[in-house]
């Protein structure tokens, strides 16, 4: 009886630590980690390159084109390659006045052109429109295709015959303020063409309305598209009274800005509304 009774305490004892053991194990396999599927994801994951690169010093150096967009191309000698290498000052740098005195940014740009504009209220809207295509002409030597219309009478004013034989940078800053004086959007509208579809759009295209007594101009100064063609663009413009150069925000599309849409209808810019018929382009 006592072998019995011993017998039976130790296949007891065995089958307990028989249950302890496989209890173990199971909370075991219970507590161990499973992968996180974060780091799975991270590693599949492409990060999206930010539009705004702050760093950048030129407009095509700080917009980068948004997911699925390439920058159209572009001779090295055309006027829209002249513009996407338009200097900027720093990033968050504010509008100066003709005087000195600063715009608040309301919502209105994201970038300021690093060319001075004199101290004079002279290079308004349409104005920086006609300042960057003369720059842009004297750059490539282009002297004999310098020219801009007076509004007193539609006729050009060329600056080879204003230079008199003296083709100095200084001369043609002279040159054009001479411009700025009697030129202005209702004169610089009639001299350029009509672009008339928006999906032609081309850098270099002004978005321009003859007002009473005031109209506006805004300059294309960046365009990009997708694989479907379908297009992108960016503007700049300055505005009254004389101001700096400044990149538009688009407050229609927070995602895309500065980036517009290239579509019929109506545009809309922080200070103006534009229409897409209001699309034109400089003749050479």
């Amino acid at each position: 009886m006592t072998n019995l009774t011993t017998l039976t305490v130790k296949n007891i004892i065995f089958s307990l630590c028989i249950s302890l053991t496989c209890y173990a194990c199971a909370n075991e396999k219970k507590q161990t980690p499973k992968p996180k599927k974060k780091i799975a994801l991270q590693q599949e994951t492409e990060i999206e390159e930010p539009i705004i690169n702050p760093e950048g010093k030129t407009i095509e150096e700080r917009f980068n084109t948004p997911e699925n967009y390439t920058r159209v191309p572009l001779e090295a000698t055309h006027f829209g390659t002249y513009l996407r290498k338009l200097p900027l000052k720093p990033f968050n740098s504010t509008v100066k006045y003709y005087d000195g005195r600063e715009k608040y940014n309301d919502n209105v740009y994201i970038s300021v052109v690093d060319m001075e504009i004199g101290t004079r209220d002279l290079q308004q809207c349409a104005d920086a429109v006609m300042r960057l295509r003369g720059e842009f002409l004297f750059e490539q030597n282009r002297l004999q295709d310098i020219h801009f219309n007076f509004v007193s009478d539609g006729k050009p004013r060329y600056f080879t015959k204003y230079a008199k034989g003296d083709h100095s940078y200084k001369k043609f800053r002279r040159y054009m303020n001479y411009i700025f004086a009697y030129a202005n959007t209702a004169s610089l509208r009639k001299e350029l063409e009509v672009v008339p579809n928006i999906e032609d759009i081309q850098v270099g295209d002004v978005f321009i309305q003859q007002g009473n007594p005031f109209g506006h101009a805004v300059i294309v100064v960046d365009v990009a598209k997708n694989e479907e063609g379908e297009k992108i663009f960016m503007i700049a413009q300055s505005y009254m009274p004389a101001q700096e150069t400044q990149v538009l925000v688009n407050n229609q599309n927070a995602a895309l800005s500065p980036w517009y849409i290239a579509k019929k209808g109506t545009v809309r810019t922080p200070e103006w509304t534009f229409e897409s018929t209001d699309l034109r382009r400089f003749k050479n």
